[in-house]
C-alpha cells in the first residue's frame, strides 16, 4: 500500500481549506470569488481523484464556470468590490461559530472511526458518478430541488437588476426633487 493517495488527498483538502479560508478573510468581494473558483476546481479534482470524471467536469463548467460567471456580475453591478467594515460586532456570533465549528469537528471524527463508505457507493460502484445514473437520479428523485433552485436565482437576478435601477434612479434625480 502506497502513501501517494493519502498524500494527494491532503495537499488537495489544505489547498481547499486555506482557499476556502481565504475567500472568507478577503475584504475584496472579487477576491473572494476568485478564491472560491479555487476552491470550486480543487473539488473538481477530489472528484477526479474519486473516479467521478463526469461529476468533476460538471463541477467546473457548471460551478467554477457559470455561476462565478454569474456572481461577478452580480458584485460589478452591484459596485460591491470593497466590503463595508461592520457596523457592529455580535458577540453571540463568535461562540456560535465556535460551537458549530467543534460540533462539525466532532461529526467529522465519529464519520472517520466507523471506517464506513456510504451505502450509495457501495451499492453499485460501476454507475457512481455515471451520467445516466446521474440524469436520472437528477431527473427523478430531485426533480423538485433541481427546478426550485433555478428558480431562486432567476428571482435573485432580477431582484438584483431591478434594486440596482432603483438605486441608480436615485443617484441621478437632483436633490431638490427627491423625496424624504
Amino acid at each position: 500500500m502506497t502513501a501517494a493517495p493519502f498524500i494527494t488527498f491532503a495537499v488537495l483538502a489544505a489547498v481547499a481549506v486555506a482557499s476556502g479560508l481565504a475567500m472568507m478573510l478577503s475584504q475584496n468581494s472579487v477576491y473572494s470569488a476568485l478564491f472560491l473558483v479555487i476552491n470550486f476546481t480543487v473539488v473538481a479534482v477530489l472528484f477526479l481523484v474519486l473516479g467521478a470524471p463526469f461529476i468533476a467536469m460538471l463541477q467546473i463548467t457548471v460551478y467554477a464556470g457559470a455561476i462565478m460567471v454569474l456572481f461577478i456580475f452580480v458584485i460589478m453591478l452591484l459596485g460591491g468590490e470593497r466590503l463595508p467594515a461592520p457596523q457592529q460586532r455580535l458577540r453571540w456570533q463568535q461562540s456560535l461559530a465556535v460551537v458549530l465549528v467543534l460540533a462539525l469537528l466532532a461529526l467529522a471524527g465519529y464519520v472517520f472511526a466507523q471506517g464506513a463508505a456510504p451505502a450509495a457507493v457501495l451499492a453499485d460502484p460501476q454507475q457512481y458518478g455515471s451520467p445516466a445514473a446521474l440524469g436520472m437520479l437528477l431527473f427523478t428523485k430531485y426533480l423538485f430541488p433541481f427546478e426550485f433552485t433555478s428558480l431562486l436565482l432567476l428571482v435573485a437576478m432580477i431582484g438584483v437588476v431591478v434594486l440596482t435601477a432603483v438605486e441608480e434612479r436615485r443617484r441621478r434625480l437632483p436633490r431638490a426633487s427627491r423625496r424624504t
